[in-house]
């Protein structure tokens, strides 16, 4: 037998012993193919879970390390190669399982330390990650520093034994929701804008901080704005357990890092899949043709699925490249953009179909309808994470090589 087929059968085995431990352990309820945000554990201690089904799922997975399956195991991951990894995260799919535990800790932070974190900052934080213990939130924008992230002006000055904070977050998603903040902080004014940054970790209850929800135009939100004051920090929590992630000055490259991780999972907030053409059916019926029987609908509904094939064509050889150890960071860029664009097209097509019914209010408590409420958050999709406008500078530059000016 060739050696490749000798791997073809060891994958195959591998995917049939991970299909089997998914039907034997994912309960019912969470085999329900719900792949949206809001049917995900995000963990943290201030964690409700939704169900008995939801918290024995994610104990399960944590027990073989399954919420992280390619972290080593020592950081509460399963060890698994990258192709084992997909194989995880394909049948999981497949079957309809919900993830067991996703949060900012699992797909922005934790590389971040695999990468550039002490052994003592991983054994510390990677392990409450993995288990769902810990929650995290993403302290970047600043209300002079969105778009232009480096010109932040968050101060972090040494002042012996610790750091004093002061400086203001906003856009934080979950802070409120969150038990640590991962923050970029300016520990030196000197140089250029994108010097002197550092990469900060510190408690979101932490004395001097303030944590005030933003409400946007859906009625609800995630959004926070944080606010530091005279917040100290301990540079070390312990030995060989700094504060600080990388060097201090040099948190730039720390922080560019990671973005390629956010952007990249930014372009898959997409909820359950909608049968779009099925509903489109029942709203409009079929003319003499078998064709939908609203020309200017059928149209609009084409072009979307076409681009939405694509979108999810050009998704999946990014992640044949990621797990092939690839460098996706300005790929990511362009699945942010096109992904964003669509969900809101996607939402834009719902409300169309359902024309007044989608404006109702969900009940006597004000609260805007399910779908009229996420269609309005989604115009939050191509601003958050880096604008549209700036992922289309970064293709310019980086991809089609056009000058600045």
């Amino acid at each position: 037998m060739s050696m490749s087929k000798v791997m073809v059968k060891k994958v195959d085995q591998f995917r049939s012993e991970v299909r089997e431990w998914i039907i034997a352990n994912c309960p019912d309820e969470m085999r329900d193919g719900d792949t949206s945000l809001e049917g995900i554990c995000w963990g943290g201690s201030l964690w409700e879970f939704t169900s008995a089904a939801q918290s024995l799922w994610l104990q399960r997975c944590v027990d073989i390390g399954w919420t992280v399956p390619t972290w080593p195991k020592e950081f509460g991951g399963a060890g698994l190669t990258d192709d084992q990894g997909k194989v995880v995260e394909e049948e999981m799919l497949a079957l309809g399982a919900r993830l067991p535990l996703y949060n900012m800790g699992i797909v922005m932070l934790g590389p971040v330390l695999l990468k550039y974190g002490t052994q003592a900052q991983k054994l510390t934080h990677l392990p409450k990650i993995a288990s769902g213990v810990v929650r995290w939130c993403q302290g970047y924008s600043e209300p002079n520093a969105g778009s232009d992230l480096a010109s932040l002006s968050t101060k972090c000055e040494d002042i012996g034994e610790s750091w004093l904070v002061n400086g203001q977050k906003t856009w934080t998603s979950s802070a409120d929701k969150a038990d640590w903040i991962f923050a970029l902080v300016r520990t030196d004014s000197s140089g250029s804008k994108h010097q002197g940054i550092s990469f900060l970790l510190l408690p979101v209850d932490s004395a001097g901080t303030t944590v005030r929800p933003i409400e946007l135009i859906s009625g609800k939100s995630k959004f926070c704005e944080v606010f530091f004051e005279d917040v100290s920090v301990p540079k070390n929590y312990g030995d060989d357990n700094p504060s600080m992630v990388g060097n201090v000055g040099e948190g730039w490259e720390v922080a560019t890092y990671l973005l390629k991780f956010e952007r990249g999972g930014l372009a898959g907030l997409r909820e359950k899949d909608v049968d779009l053409i099925g509903l489109a059916t029942e709203e409009f019926g079929l003319d003499a043709n078998g064709r939908l029987d609203s020309s200017v609908f059928r149209s609009d509904l084409v072009e979307f699925l076409i681009e939405d094939m694509a979108f999810r064509a050009a998704g999946e050889s990014l992640e044949k490249e990621k797990y092939a150890g690839g460098n996706n960071a300005v790929k990511s860029s362009v699945l942010k953009y096109a992904g964003t664009k669509i969900i809101q097209r996607e939402f834009e097509l719902r409300m169309d179909l359902e024309g007044a019914n989608a404006l109702e209010l969900k009940d006597v408590k004000n609260d805007w309808g399910e779908l009229s409420q996420k269609w309005l958050y989604s115009r939050a999709y191509t601003i958050f994470g880096g604008t549209s406008e700036i992922q289309l500078n970064i293709l310019a530059k980086r991809i089609l090589e056009l000058p600045s000016k």
